[in-house]
């Protein structure tokens, strides 16, 4: 299995159809396969090798599509850039991954350019922005036009197709290795769950540098369907595409959800008749906004995906039918669904073994979507590669008909807007203010993003700092939606007897009386 083959198919068998629509612009499979073939070969006269990673910081785009394909047909691995991180964060990410081109847009050229010269493996620009390139970029446009089309290298299997970089533990980002294998399987699997079918029309309203959206969309790449891009999120305009290009299908994040159907542009009349589903995941929803959700848009089916980047990244699915009265009453509105196609899920105890259904232990996964490991982080990966399962550090448990439930998580990891936010990158950011001695940050119950990062403060004895002072500290070191939005003060913090903070009493006030901890 190769990330390529899809289009291959779709170009011999829908050559005149049209494959990619951005704004004005639109592609056929044949001009978008041609494309991509003379990028792959513009990439391979910039220097790029077999096996060389390429990174993109840039908004959604056709362009970033055709990044998306012409990366591995020219036998090289994707390095999306999150474009919500800190300059230090992805100049991080190039220098772990040593990418040697990066491709920017109009949105991050300040960005980019303020990291020529600072990341040590980057010596080309791609400019992939509208207008004439900057100077010292190679144009997008020109590249593809002087470039002849070069035939697939074919990378395969078990090859390195991209490095997507996820929030980690130790305070850095851990990069994850993704084969192709690994993304076309669970392609298949989304394919198989009824994600895709003849003549839908994709979406792409999440963040590109997510995987939730490549997961989400290589079903239908499979199925040789048409993608619709807009440049990020917005209610009025995602609404005004599912209008022009009668989209059918999409993933958005709950945060997303929330903001469209709460938004007074939902009020006035609109021609929705062509949605026919959206998945959601990246993070739990509430019942009252996917209650309002699905009265604001009836005849739209609700899917559900629990998974994470490790898993390519879909574990399991909660089908439309579990969002309807009957499965409501057995309680399955709050699973997390079933093990996806090509899947295996359990639940274990801390020495691997399954527990009986209905016990809490930690989620585990096997199959072709599992990951590759960690780039060169060997010891983190063996920590949760086990025999072939990977150990996601999600707590839950299984019911008789294999439904899985996520009860808390055994790793300290806050689920904001759909983003992960690890609590040891933001305790290491307060901490290195002057006037902080101790921290713990847990995530709280919003109504808004599901969960919401708060921050336990201990000051030194002379220390002095106020809660917006120290919020504003954080966001010169870290991304903004990693940042504390609240800060409470204390004179100590609960320890264990082997003085280990104890997250579960600082969590207990925010968390009383509800079933799950996690929102």
């Amino acid at each position: 299995m190769y990330l390529t083959q899809a289009l291959h198919r779709a170009m011999q068998q829908k050559g005149a159809c049209i494959a990619v629509r951005f704004g004005s612009r639109q592609t056929t499979f044949r001009q978008f396969a041609d494309r991509i073939a003379r990028l792959a070969g513009a990439l391979r006269a910039l220097g790029m090798q077999t096996g060389d990673r390429v990174a993109i910081l840039a908004q959604n785009s056709d362009r970033y599509l055709e990044y998306q394909m012409a990366v591995p047909w020219g036998g090289g691995v994707m390095n999306p850039c999150n474009t919500r991180w800190s300059p230090a964060e992805i100049l991080y990410s190039l220098d772990d991954s040593g990418s040697s081109i990066l491709f920017v847009d109009d949105a991050f050229l300040a960005l980019a350019q303020s990291l020529r010269g600072k990341a040590s493996t980057l010596r080309e620009m791609v400019w992939c922005g509208e207008g004439p390139a900057p100077e010292g970029m190679h144009d997008y446009e020109t590249l593809i036009s002087a470039n002849a089309p070069i035939e697939d290298v074919v990378r395969r299997g078990d090859d390195l197709a991209g490095i997507f970089y996820t929030g980690g533990t130790t305070g850095f980002p851990k990069g994850v290795m993704l084969s192709h294998s690994n993304l076309v399987s669970s392609g298949l699997s989304l394919r198989c769950e009824g994600l895709a079918t003849p003549g839908n029309i994709y979406l792409h309203a999440a963040p590109m540098f997510h995987l939730a959206d490549m997961g989400i969309a290589m079903p239908q790449w499979i199925e040789g369907n048409a993608h619709s891009v807009v440049p990020a999120f917005s209610p009025e305009l995602v609404l005004d595409t599912i209008e022009r290009d009668r989209v059918t299908h999409m993933l958005l994040v709950p945060t997303m959800i929330q903001m469209l159907v709460d938004h007074p542009v939902m009020r006035q009349p609109r021609d929705l008749a062509s949605l026919q589903a959206i998945i959601y995941g990246a993070s739990p929803i509430s019942q009252a906004v996917l209650d309002r959700a699905m009265a604001a848009l009836p005849g739209v089916q609700f899917v559900q995906a629990y998974g994470m980047t490790e898993l390519s990244p879909v574990a399991t699915i909660n089908p439309a039918w579990c969002h309807e009265p009957a499965a409501r009453s057995l309680g399955r509105l709050r699973s997390g669904g079933r093990a996806s196609y090509c899947t295996e899920v359990r639940v274990v105890d801390p020495e691997g073994r399954e527990v009986p259904r209905g016990t809490v232990g930690e989620i585990v996964v096997r199959g072709p979507n599992v990951m590759l490991g960690y780039w060169n982080k060997p010891e983190q990966t063996a920590a949760v590669l086990k025999d072939g399962w990977m150990h996601t550090e999600d707590g839950g448990y299984m019911d008789d008909d294999g439904f899985i439930y996520v009860v808390d998580r055994q790793k300290d990891m806050i689920i904001s807007g759909g983003e992960n936010v690890y609590s040891a990158e933001v305790e290491n950011a307060i901490a290195q203010h002057p006037a902080v001695a101790t921290c713990a940050v847990i995530g709280v119950p919003s109504g808004e993003w599901g969960e919401s990062v708060h921050a336990v403060v201990v000051l030194k004895p002379d220390g002095d700092v106020s809660a917006q002072a120290l919020i504003a500290h954080t966001k010169t070191l870290i991304a903004g939606y990693k940042c504390p939005r609240s800060v409470e003060f204390r004179d100590a913090l609960p320890l264990s007897g082997t003085g280990k903070i104890l997250k579960t009493e600082l969590r207990k006030p925010f968390w009383d009386g509800c079933k799950r901890q996690v929102n």
